[in-house]
């Protein structure tokens, strides 16, 4: 289980996923934010000095910043990234993986899957 201090950031264009995503996580007692693009979440980074996300799930695709650059951006820091995608390209899995990705979902995901890979990222589930 996720300490207190720990945020989940949900990277999606799609704010169904956003909510969908940050209920279940809250349901497990994982506090998650969600931002709908690349950019507002790079916003918040570079905005809020003491901002840093325990582990960042974020789709493959969206418009501007996609989620193979905003994994490239986020590297740096160590955050865990869990990418999401609709696509069925073992690429696009692959692509993520070999970039330092976590995990790769391919929506729609088990619930159960993804809170076991974000415990994984935060470090509470071995």
């Amino acid at each position: 289980m996720a300490t207190l201090n720990q945020i989940v950031a949900v990277v999606d264009d799609d704010e169904s996923v956003c909510r969908a995503v940050k209920r279940l996580l809250r349901s497990v007692r994982i506090k998650a934010e969600t931002f709908s693009s690349g950019e507002e979440f790079l916003g918040t980074l570079s905005s809020t000095a003491s901002y840093l996300p325990a582990c960042v799930v974020l789709d493959f695709q969206m418009p501007g910043i996609n989620g193979l650059e905003l994994q490239r951006r986020l590297a740096p820091t160590g955050v865990p990234v869990i990418c999401i995608t609709g696509h069925n390209d073992p690429a696009v899995r692959e692509k993520a993986l070999a970039s330092g990705a976590a995990a790769c979902l391919r929506k729609p995901f088990n619930n159960a899957t993804l809170v076991k890979a974000v415990e994984i990222a935060l470090g509470a589930a071995p």
